[in-house]
């Protein structure tokens, strides 16, 4: 809440879009005293900034709490109050409810609820520019490795068009080693005709050869052509494999590449070793935690605001004598995505959260549910250490479950 809101003589919001934006501002009486179209170009923005001199501090509302246009207007000096798309529409509906819609209506609403409601909102601070790289980095490795997924499966769509006798003999096609058997034995008949001897090499070159799945292998090599596509089917189906396989390979040299570049700057974070002591989280799942949190102390003020904005607190409804509690939908899937892993992985790591996670189990909830439950402990866990800068420890939080009495003590001691 800030206290000198009524003391503010201007209040604006933007309605961004790819290509322009539409600018308004209004004063405390809810006047408009300025509106604006500018062009997503640097003459666009200079222009802005040349005619908001005369009314800064200026708060702004805007729907969205990142991007370039956010960056831009905290470069103007402008202090950036991102609103919740869903909010946004409820505030235009106040405005206008026969449901007119245009991009100056839109802004307006937005800078006339920034006047109303704005003292109770929370203002965008700027990131470490090394946490928002962190927190790119992660997210887009994340889209590299989807895209990689989406081309073992196009491979392994076109493998059983015409090459059975390749997925019969490899289980695991995310590995590079598959890939390159494509580039080097594409069809069957080229397979076949290559000889027990280069089967072999292959096979040792890239350490594939395993003393229990060697001779399987090679008796698959060996009658490769009894099942296989037409030839038509073969010569269009091969190029497509070798090309996806190529393609798979360079996408893997790049996430190499992101790889390196994560742990690199994780290890310049000063908060690398909070996040890093995490059970569980390993080398790829805490820089995706320290990105999505950021190391900004003053953005939740408890442990709820943190569970909320990671979507394991459940939503309440309740109304006379009805009450219910549902998934929350409304939070930053990113940040979720990556709790739900944690939490999984966690339960190999820390015997309460095994315990945890299958009394929950036991009373019938789903898997996904129990890790939700499990990660929305974690997240009050975390949330304590973030805020004393403290790493976690074991010992002292099974002491504090002794302490407190914690229902876990006896799940553990049942499952040792």
């Amino acid at each position: 809440m800030e206290a000198n809101w009524n003391e503010r003589k201007y209040f604006g919001a933007l309605d961004w879009a790819s290509d322009h934006h539409d600018i308004i501002v209004v004063d405390k009486t809810g006047a408009t005293v300025y509106r604006s179209r500018i062009q997503h170009t640097p003459e666009g923005w200079q222009k802005l900034r040349d005619e908001l001199v005369d009314f800064q501090p200026l708060a702004m509302a805007v729907e969205t709490n990142h991007g370039m246009a956010v960056e831009q207007m905290i470069a103007l000096g402008c202090e950036v109050y991102p609103v919740n798309p869903k909010s946004s529409k409820r505030y235009r509906d106040r405005k206008a409810p026969s449901g007119v819609k245009d991009d100056e209506l839109d802004a307006w609403s937005l800078a006339d609820a920034l006047r109303v409601d704005g003292h109770g909102w929370r203002r965008l601070l700027p990131d470490d520019p090394l946490v928002v790289e962190l927190r790119l980095l992660t997210r887009d490795e994340v889209s590299l490795i989807a895209q990689r997924t989406s081309f073992v499966n196009e491979l392994q769509a076109a493998l059983r068009d015409y090459y059975p006798a390749a997925l019969a003999a490899f289980d695991d096609w995310t590995r590079p080693n598959t890939w390159e058997f494509i580039e080097v034995f594409p069809t069957p008949e080229i397979l076949e005709k290559a000889g027990a001897r280069k089967w072999e090499r292959f096979l040792r070159t890239h350490k594939l050869w395993r003393e229990d799945t060697a001779e399987k292998r090679l008796a698959i090599f060996e009658h490769a052509t009894a099942l296989q596509g037409s030839p038509g089917a073969v010569a269009a189906k091969s190029l497509l494999a070798v090309s996806v396989a190529k393609v798979l390979n360079m996408l893997q040299t790049q996430l190499d590449a992101y790889r390196a570049r994560i742990e690199e700057r994780f290890a310049q974070h000063p908060d690398h070793d909070l996040f890093g002591s995490l059970p569980g989280t390993g080398t790829k799942l805490a820089p995706r935690l320290l990105g999505e949190i950021g190391d900004n102390r003053t953005r939740f003020d408890c442990a709820e605001g943190l569970q909320s904005y990671a979507g394991t607190a459940p939503v309440t409804f309740q109304s006379g004598q009805i009450e219910r509690h549902q998934v929350r939908r409304a939070c930053a899937m990113q940040l979720r995505s990556t709790i739900h892993l944690w939490a999984n992985l966690s339960r190999t790591k820390c015997a309460w959260a095994e315990a945890y996670y299958q009394a929950h189990r036991e009373k019938g909830q789903s898997h996904a549910c129990a890790l939700r439950c499990l990660g929305q402990r974690w997240l009050k866990i975390l949330w304590k250490m973030w805020q004393t800068h403290s790493l976690y420890d074991e010992a002292l939080h099974m002491r504090n479950q002794l302490k407190h009495g914690s229902w876990l003590l006896a799940l553990q001691s049942q499952n040792p």
